[in-house]
């Protein structure tokens, strides 16, 4: 077996006989004009198309952070029901990434990544006509559940145009710096855009990205190759609901908890969501073709990818989406400068995400997170009492530090999810890193607002508090993964 190809992989499968073992499946490909036709594989174009999407997909996903003030006047949101116009789109990803993981694997990732791109698109633009809360909220579900397939699906794609271990670190370092992209140019382009006579600013940039996503997904076919690992049996929609249905249970009693914990309907909701969860593991120990094999939690690199991946959206994501809120209330900054403030971390961390690719080698990806925890940690405790001094300036070393974290973070996690399992099994692993990103995601933004507003009108003591769990739960995060033990690449080879 060459590098981390499986060769289970049916375009692999039906490779001719004179073809040479590790010999790209590009030199076969059908180019002609019948329906069985597909582009021949073009790793460049790929990883274009594939990381131009994921930029988009972080873009939208991140676009409310600077923006919800306005948006939340607009559509007449209580500050309760808040934390559901930021916790729309990491619901969707969170129920739906392990789903499209492995219907990419078993029915062909390109067709999962044009679909999900291409409804991204659609529920944008949706989403930009949003006239009340619960329509917004629902727009962003859609949009996270069209993510779910695009994000999922994109690195299986990479793993099959790029065969060799040096390929592949460098395509997967790229796509992890987009990641960090998106986060970093949607609050500069939701915050520049002014209201167009009575077009709110904020309702624009949607129209922007649904435009800019339906190119992309109109593109997509023309340049990507289809790719998929069947493994039989029929789809595994019962493990699928009772997942997706214990994910729902949980972020909203996480959700609904900041107006109380002792109530009946968020203890209800924590209820169904053990009950589901016990149910989803029963059906996956019991199913031909499960979403997802947890016989991968004995393994070390697995169990590393899982755990930074819940942390990331519990310490990072969690803190990040809030915080611009927090200035613009406490300090009066614009949409606009609170962009620009923000861009030192995001920019920070697109640049450290980009380069991190050269420590190959040198320092190990769980190295990596544990870095990248330790200096979201050291950077959220340089940013306490910054709020409360009223000053910008005092959070830009803490911004600096969290941002070189936040970097590293990016480049070392997609790398260890396609590491940490069978390469044929490719976005089923980053599905499954990524859902416990975004369901961490969506239960450190409940966390964040509930501790931040929980001291009343001091909203800048609230956020102090909130930024110290941030950075407890990071050097948890850290602990954690330094203490995995095991060869991280060990699954990734047969």
């Amino acid at each position: 077996m060459s590098g981390f190809i499986d060769r289970t992989d049916d375009d692999i499968a039906a490779a001719p006989a004179g073809r040479k073992p590790g010999q790209h499946p590009r030199a076969e490909t059908r180019t002609g004009t019948g329906p069985q036709s597909q582009p021949a594989v073009r790793p460049a174009a790929t990883l274009a198309v594939t990381s131009a999407a994921t930029a988009l997909a972080l873009m939208t996903y991140t676009a409310p952070a600077v923006t919800l003030v306005d948006t939340a006047a607009d559509l007449h949101t209580g500050l309760s029901s808040q934390a559901w116009l930021l916790n729309g789109t990491p619901l969707g990803l969170a129920s739906l990434l392990l789903v499209a993981g492995s219907l990419a694997d078993d029915h062909g990732r390109r067709r999962v990544f044009v679909g999900g791109t291409l409804a991204l698109a659609l529920t944008t633009l949706l989403g930009g006509l949003a006239t009340t809360t619960w329509q917004f909220t629902l727009a962003r579900v859609a949009q996270g559940a069209s993510s779910a397939a695009l994000l999922a699906s994109s690195l299986g794609l990479i793993v099959h145009a790029f065969p060799t271990p040096r390929g592949r670190l460098h395509a997967i370092g790229v796509w992890g710096a987009f990641v960090s992209a998106g986060i970093a140019v949607s609050p500069l382009l939701s915050g520049s855009l002014p209201d167009w006579g009575t077009v709110p600013g904020w309702r624009l940039v949607y129209g922007l990205l649904g435009a800019a996503t339906l190119l992309a997904g109109v593109v997509a076919p023309r340049v990507l190759a289809e790719s998929r690992s069947p493994r039989g049996g029929r789809p595994d929609l019962l493990g699928a609901t009772a997942f997706g249905a214990a994910t729902v249970a949980l972020i909203a009693a996480l959700t609904l908890g900041r107006d109380g914990w002792l109530r009946a309907p968020v203890g209800l909701l924590l209820l169904a969501a053990l009950v589901f969860l016990a149910v989803f593991v029963v059906v996956e120990r019991r199913s031909a073709a499960p979403m997802i094999d947890l016989t991968l939690l004995r393994s070390p690199a697995f169990v590393a990818s899982s755990l930074g991946g819940l942390v990331t959206g519990l310490a990072v994501i969690g803190l990040f989406t809030f915080l611009p809120t927090v200035l613009q209330r406490t300090l009066g900054m614009s949409p606009m400068a609170t962009a620009w403030l923000f861009l030192l971390w995001s920019g920070l961390s697109f640049g450290v995400a980009l380069q991190a690719r050269r420590l190959a080698g040198r320092v190990t990806p769980r190295a990596q997170l544990a870095l990248g925890f330790a200096l979201h940690a050291a950077g959220t405790l340089t940013l306490l009492g910054a709020v409360d001094a009223g000053s910008w300036h005092r959070m830009l070393p803490g911004l600096i530090l969290a941002g070189i974290g936040s970097g590293l973070l990016n480049a070392a996690l997609p790398l260890l999810a396609v590491e940490s399992v069978p390469a044929a099994r490719a976005a089923m692993g980053s599905g499954a890193q990524q859902t416990l990103r975004y369901v961490g995601s969506c239960a450190g933004v409940a966390l964040t607002i509930a501790i931040a507003t929980s001291t009343g009108t001091d909203l800048a003591a609230g956020t102090d508090a909130a930024m110290a769990v941030s950075a407890g739960l990071a050097i948890l995060g850290a602990v954690g993964i330094a203490g995995t033990r095991g060869r991280g690449r060990g699954r990734g080879r047969k």
